[in-house]
């Protein structure tokens, strides 16, 4: 049996995740491209994937596991000849885990602390020291408790903030209150004084940040979106800064990526923009996950990370 990668990528990345899988799964042999005949196609036991083109995995009759390098899945569930009976698996990557809290820490402080407005203060060389608040004073809503989630509102809440998680459903993490529904929503959303967004992408939150989200949050609140553009209706979050309701965004992602020279965002001056560099895959510990689910599959013992394709994530 044999193990497909592919992927939407330059053939130099490619080359390095082979690399890198082959070094932890040194006995497997790969294909790099869909089959091309009948015998080929039924040798595909495992499918290794980056966001392939719709199609790639339709005709694999013993394929028995698709595991995702990315850790959103929405695009591949966009896929309708996606094999409905096989499971796929989400990358659940701890270094990406570290690397998300690193980058929502570095946001919540620098608006904690008025760092963005310090630098543009640089710009007019004014010399003005800003008010210093107790992190215990700063409150901080992470919206989705999934593996990132739940990680940066702990290492929030390590750091002294005030932070409460939100969920659809109950929850609990430890040093972190958790809020779940509609009414915790609006309590967390009235309270926040940023809203850090790791919410997953499903039909329940596209456009989850409308001018009535924003209009439920708390007057002068920051946003931070680290999640997916299409949670944010662009115009609206526009409307709400302009408008004096949101004081800031800090978003890594994006409708269209990557994001247009021409597009408002660039030179909005409350708008940090970044290039979906939040948190990346580390091919090193990914090559570790996709191995040790690859090992659980022979064994018949139980598949991790397995996406609940009803919910999308």
């Amino acid at each position: 049996m044999s193990l497909l990668l592919l992927g939407r990528w330059l053939p130099a990345e490619r080359d390095h995740w082979l690399h890198l899988l082959q070094s932890v799964m040194p006995d497997e042999q790969w294909l790099l491209a869909p089959p091309v005949n009948p015998a080929e196609a039924a040798e595909v036991e495992v499918a290794v994937v980056a966001n392939p083109e719709p199609g790639s995995l339709a005709g694999l009759p013993k394929l028995r596991l698709i595991q995702s390098l990315w850790a959103g899945v929405d695009r591949l569930l966009q896929d309708l000849t996606l094999p409905p009976e096989v499971p796929l698996a989400r990358m659940v990557d701890p270094a990406m885990n570290e690397s998300m809290a690193h980058t929502a820490l570095w946001a919540v402080l620098s608006l904690h602390r008025g760092f963005f407005e310090l630098q543009a203060q640089q710009g007019r060389a004014e010399w003005i020291a800003p008010q210093q608040p107790r992190a215990s004073e700063w409150r901080v809503l992470v919206l989705g408790l999934g593996e990132l989630g739940g990680r940066v509102a702990q290492s929030l809440a390590a750091q002294g903030y005030a932070v409460s998680g939100w969920s659809r459903r109950p929850a609990l993490l430890t040093g972190v209150h958790t809020l779940h529904g509609e009414a915790g929503l609006a309590e967390g959303l009235a309270q926040a004084d940023t809203v850090v967004n790791l919410l997953p992408l499903t039909e329940q939150t596209r456009d989850f940040f409308d001018a009535s989200r924003f209009e439920a949050m708390k007057p002068g609140a920051s946003l931070v979106n680290l999640a997916r553009g299409a949670h944010v209706l662009e115009v609206e979050l526009l409307a709400a800064l302009d408008g004096g309701r949101l004081s800031r965004a800090v978003l890594d992602v994006f409708r269209q990526e990557p994001l247009p020279v021409d597009h408002p965002f660039w030179r909005h001056p409350r708008i940090t923009v970044l290039p979906h560099c939040a948190a990346q895959t580390d091919p090193r510990s990914a090559a570790a996950v996709v191995r040790a689910n690859v090992l659980a599959l022979r064994a018949g013992q139980p598949l991790q990370h397995l996406v609940q394709r009803h919910q999308g994530y």
